[in-house]
């Protein structure tokens, strides 16, 4: 009688937990590298962000024979501007208008969103801004996220101006949304990072897109970036607003007006430009100590980004470049001055 072999038709426990190990080894080598790639394409994405601006700011320059200055100011004589705004005569920051990236928008192609602003007028006007603002005359598309001014790399976070309007009438603990940006124009030095490159201890206001008279000085010609433009920072990365941000991580809470939560986001908002500080970098509990670090430290008013290593800028000459967060204090300080007169390039 012969007998016949039976034939397994199952793998065992352990044929199959060693088929797991292995396609959780392979996964976990694969990762890192989709990682990678994903952060490369946002990487070139931002970096075409970048290139838009300054191809931008050379054609309003080549239209208007300048670029704006980050900030202007209508004098209270402007009539035009305080026409049926009641909150003209309160401040100054009440008689501004959109920042530089705002007038950048007819040269990004955004002729929708450009035809809802009124560029002579302020921003803080009813006819540029949508309810829930109190006498708002615009409608709500003006509150939409352009994707040029915002780095794919960036985390999504709010940017919520309810607390800012509240002075004018705003509903107290109401939301208005403004659309953000991670990138920004530079003023100048803080006094602390000019003592840290070895400057005289003041804050300078003469960056390329800087000035420090709104009034009279709210434009800048090219001829006026003596340092060279292929030498000067025109944009950077300043990203992750409102939420504050540390050496890559959430602050656990601050004294800004909401717990770890700052202004200062919105796109068409002067005030999203900043005069970069010396940091200290060492305590998440006190992010603004003073030292001579300087970027990717906090997003407050320092160049931040999500990439690892440096922060994406625009020169003005239009190159879109890394700016490493290894450079020297010198180096990066003689990037924003426009006229400072310093030796050194940009490449060292």
């Amino acid at each position: 009688m012969t007998l016949q072999k039976s034939r397994r038709n199952a793998f065992t426990l352990v044929e199959l937990l060693v088929v797991i190990a292995i396609i959780g080894i392979l996964v976990g080598l694969l990762l890192p590298a989709v990682q990678a790639a994903r952060e490369a394409a946002r990487r070139m994405q931002c970096s075409n962000n970048l290139k838009q601006l300054g191809l931008a700011i050379h054609n309003h320059e080549s239209t208007f024979k300048f670029v704006p200055a980050w900030r202007r100011e209508f004098e209270l004589t402007d009539t035009y501007a305080r026409v049926g705004n009641p909150y003209f005569a309160l401040t100054g920051d009440a008689r501004s208008p959109f920042g530089v990236l705002g007038q950048l928008l007819p040269y990004l192609e955004q002729s929708t969103i450009t035809s809802l602003i009124d560029l002579k007028k302020p921003l803080v006007d009813p006819v540029n801004l949508a309810p829930p603002f109190p006498g708002a005359k615009n409608t709500t598309a003006i509150l939409a996220r352009l994707p040029v001014f915002v780095c794919p790399s960036t985390p999504e976070t709010k940017s919520d101006y309810g607390p800012y309007f509240i002075p004018l009438g705003f509903p107290s603990n109401a939301v208005y949304n403004m659309p953000r940006t991670d990138y920004v124009a530079l003023r100048g030095l803080h006094s602390s990072l000019a003592a840290c490159a070895g400057l005289p201890s003041l804050t300078t206001h003469n960056s390329m897109l800087g000035t420090d008279d709104p009034i009279k000085k709210f434009t800048v010609r090219l001829g006026q970036v003596s340092d060279g433009l292929s030498n000067t920072i025109c944009f950077v990365e300043l990203a992750g607003k409102q939420k504050v941000y540390f050496r890559g991580k959430p602050t656990p809470g601050t004294t800004y007006t909401d717990a770890g939560y700052v202004l200062n986001s919105f796109y068409g908002d002067w005030n999203v430009a900043r005069h970069p500080r010396g940091l200290s970098g060492a305590l998440i509990t006190n992010p603004t100590q003073a030292g001579c670090s300087a970027i990717n430290i906090l997003n407050n008013d320092n160049p931040y980004s999500f990439h690892t290593g440096g922060v994406q800028m625009v020169r003005g000459d239009g190159s879109v470049s890394f700016l490493s967060d290894s450079i020297t204090n010198i180096v990066f300080a003689a990037m924003v001055s426009r006229d400072g007169g310093e030796s050194v390039t940009a490449n060292e």
